[in-house]
């Protein structure tokens, strides 16, 4: 899920960012013969994602640089678990640490706050969704620890989805008006949905061939009387202040998708740390 030449091109400019024309702090204190061990250890509990972009930024920096794994992506820890070990010249750990921290504290983030979400529908048919409400050229990252923590991708981009949002209503002069522009779409190549706000919309847009239809900040009553209107007929998904303790009540109206924005973009870093020894 993770393209390996795009996650380069991510860790060599983060690595750019951070390093600049070279870590001096380290060149003035650490004899560069120096040989180290790092261990990177959980302070909280957490789901694991992004194992895999930290081992990366330790290679770049240093091809000889050995990571041994004792958590992957998915697997659950609490505060005190190790969660990998590196081993390596003491400057090429020092000068990748914050780097590799700073993605896999983030990325675990996201996946930790997802899980929390999927748990709270545990049993519905309900499924979580993230958004494109992500970190500018982090997308694939983000999206990917959503995926860890047990939620699903909605569109990546613009350019893999249909979705007519109000805005694409205003300027195209209402929902039927829109939706003739593209009736004769093949919905099994395009997927294409429509967001609608209130069950007036939701009767227009049912006269469509549509995959799937939006419904954006209904109440808890429109949303199971849209379930009921619907009959099937197409998927639903709610999106709109969505949040931990309303999200169940939501799952039991019988919808197929809840969208959460917050998963990408009001997420809680992990805290993890990397303590350094000298070895040899």
């Amino acid at each position: 899920m993770i393209d390996k030449k795009e996650l380069l091109k991510i860790v060599k400019a983060a690595l750019k960012e951070d390093i600049g024309k070279g870590d001096i702090t380290t060149k003035f204190t650490v004899p560069s013969e120096t040989n180290a061990l790092g261990v990177v250890v959980a302070k909280e509990e957490g789901v694991l994602a992004g194992i895999q972009v930290a081992k990366e930024v330790f290679k770049v920096v240093d091809k000889k640089t050995k990571i041994t794994v004792h958590k992957k992506d998915g697997a659950k820890f609490i505060s005190g678990d190790i969660i990998a070990d590196i081993q390596g010249k003491a400057d090429s750990l020092l000068s990748a640490e914050r780097v590799a921290l700073n993605f896999l504290q983030r990325i675990s983030g996201i996946a930790t706050y997802t899980a929390r979400y999927v748990e709270k529908i545990k049993g519905t048919k309900a499924k979580i969704l993230d958004t494109r409400k992500t970190t500018p050229n982090l997308r694939m990252l983000e999206k990917y620890a959503v995926h860890i923590g047990g939620g699903y991708n909605h569109r990546m981009g613009l350019y893999d989805q249909v979705l007519i949002k109000d805005n694409h209503i205003n300027l195209g002069d209402g929902i039927s008006n829109v939706l003739n522009r593209i009736k004769d779409a093949d919905t099994n190549k395009i997927f294409i949905e429509i967001e609608v706000k209130n069950l007036s919309q939701l009767g227009e847009a049912l006269k469509f061939n549509l995959n799937r239809i939006m419904l954006d900040n209904m109440s808890t009553e429109n949303i199971k009387e849209a379930v009921k209107i619907v009959g099937g007929r197409c998927e639903l998904e709610v999106s709109g202040n969505v949040n931990l303790q309303n999200i169940r009540e939501i799952a039991e109206t019988g919808v197929d998708y809840i969208s959460v924005g917050s998963l990408t973009h009001s997420y809680k870093s992990i805290d993890l740390s990397m303590g350094i020894r000298r070895v040899g």
